[in-house]
């Protein structure tokens, strides 16, 4: 724990996803609430999206962040905030697009949780 699953449009193929995996991970170990072997991370190109109603000269990169339940809010904002300060030094617009950047921090229910490691 945590997940981190970071979707994207594919307009963005400028995007370096290893590079950009690496420092959210990062920027997770950094924030002392997780060890690094912990930490799951994936991206995933939208080939299939719609900003609006318009069907082009929008882009958008969305990290979602799954821990399980029982963080403060205060911890999940600056863990938030440190993920999107990433995304802000990383993810740079094309030219002629709007670029969305967002993360979102989820709970996961404690109790139904399972995991096995071989």
């Amino acid at each position: 724990m945590p997940h981190l699953t970071a979707e994207y449009s594919s307009n963005l193929d400028h995007l370096a996803v290893r590079p950009l995996l690496h420092a959210l991970n990062a920027a997770l170990i950094a924030s002392g609430q997780f060890e690094a072997l912990d930490i799951k991370s994936r991206a995933l190109r939208l080939d299939d999206y719609l900003v609006g109603e318009a069907d082009s000269g929008h882009a958008f990169v969305h990290v979602r962040l799954d821990l399980l339940a029982g963080r403060s809010d205060t911890v999940k904002q600056a863990l938030s905030t440190a993920l999107l300060q990433v995304l802000d030094a990383q993810v740079a617009a094309p030219a002629g697009i709007a670029l969305q950047r967002c993360v979102e921090v989820r709970d996961i229910h404690r109790a139904s949780y399972a995991k096995s490691c071989a």
